[in-house]
């Protein structure tokens, strides 16, 4: 029976080395699943070389709505610029870069609509005057711009680089000079001294344009439709502190409190259609989409005890105006009033145009419609 013995020898050796294989790979149910790879990178250092244009860029995001087609390729340009500065830090060779720019093109389509429809969002469409003279008009948009950002720049460094790595749960293996996630090198080596350059910028425009604001008379025709008017009060207080050795020397106490007129309807000189149809005996009235048409602020100092160092300063006092400014309008478009102006829009037009109607012997009826905002082709270049 010594054949049988050497069976049973390389059956028992066999079953061994099968086992000294796979003994890193955990079964669950009958299946071998294999233990999380890390991805070893070499970071290496690099200076992030994409250089902004900054008025173009100034006026695509003080202007969202006209330059749409450009504010969407701003995003797409800072967005590819900071996932080669990222490829370079990492040190990976260029087919790896170029698989970056592939592997973004799959996620561009939907990142531009939620860029623009956050940054929208946060955009003061009746404030243009009112912040340009208090310095606050370019300024406040690259402020909106780096929120929004902030918010989908990690998203993405970390959907494009986990994908082209083929890491598992996004692990990497670091070796090299300043080691750092790809989210951190984007936001602090990138977009946060791009942004910083382009504040600056901004602080110079406000200047400039808040010194040459009205410097003549100006008269413009406006054809309107405010359909509804909100009006609210508010307050704000705020207290500066000089700190010596962690202990506070001196402090400045604000309270300010404003009421808010805030009128919203529809500009007649964006779009205006009236259409009569014989055929179906109807009559179309389009107006274009609802928006602020006007927002008036009053604020009032109720207190103001300055310390002994004098912390306070005209800058202090013009952003507390302009933090009451904006939470007027964020509370009120969160209350739905862009919906509610459609409504009473409908009852007013109604109103308006119902005699004429009535003296077409009423065979025809009235409908109203709301335009959906104005394509890109409509608004004139960045040169117009």
């Amino acid at each position: 029976m010594g054949w049988v013995r050497i069976i049973l020898v390389l059956v028992l050796i066999g079953i061994g080395i099968y086992a000294l294989r796979n003994c890193d790979r955990p079964s669950l149910g009958g299946l071998n699943l294999s233990a999380p790879k890390e991805v070893m990178v070499n970071y290496q250092p690099a200076k992030f070389s994409f250089q902004v244009d900054e008025e173009y860029a100034l006026a695509v995001l003080t202007h969202p709505y006209r330059y749409r087609d450009e504010f969407d390729e701003l995003v797409r340009d800072i967005n590819l610029a900071l996932l080669d500065h990222v490829g370079r830090r990492m040190g990976l060779p260029d087919s790896l870069q170029y698989a970056f720019v592939s592997a973004y093109e799959q996620h561009h389509g939907y990142l531009k609509d939620l860029y623009f429809k956050d940054y929208v969002a946060l955009v003061d469409t009746s404030a243009s005057v009112y912040q340009s003279w208090y310095e606050s008009y370019n300024t406040r948009a690259i402020e909106q711009f780096k929120e929004v950002a902030y918010k989908y720049t990690c998203f993405l460094m970390s959907q494009v680089t986990s994908s082209v790595l083929q890491t598992t749960e996004g692990k990497l293996l670091a070796l090299g000079e300043d080691v750092e996630s790809p989210c951190g090198i984007a936001l602090k080596e990138g977009l946060q001294p791009m942004l910083a350059r382009l504040d600056e910028r901004a602080a110079i425009a406000d200047f400039t344009a808040s010194r040459g604001l009205l410097q003549e008379k100006v008269e413009s025709v406006i054809m309107e439709l405010a359909t509804l008017e909100v009006r609210d009060k508010k307050g704000l207080s705020k207290q500066l502190q000089t700190r010596i050795w962690g202990f506070t020397v001196s402090t400045t106490d604000i309270e300010v409190t404003a009421i808010s007129i805030l009128k919203v309807g529809f500009d007649l000189n964006d779009y205006f259609d009236f259409a009569l149809d014989e055929g179906s005996r109807q009559v179309t009235i389009t107006l274009p989409p609802p928006k602020i048409l006007s927002h008036e602020v009053y604020p009032k100092l109720d207190k103001l005890d300055v310390g002994w160092l004098r912390e306070l300063s005209d800058e202090d006092l013009n952003k507390a105006f302009n933090v009451l400014r904006a939470e007027f309008r964020r509370e009120a478009l969160a209350d739905g009033v862009l919906e509610r102006a459609k409504a009473n829009a409908e009852k007013q037009v109604q109103t308006l145009f119902g005699p004429l109607l009535q003296s077409m012997n009423g065979r025809f009826t009235l409908r109203i419609a709301f335009r959906e905002p104005a394509a890109r082709a409509e608004y004139p270049t960045l040169d117009g």
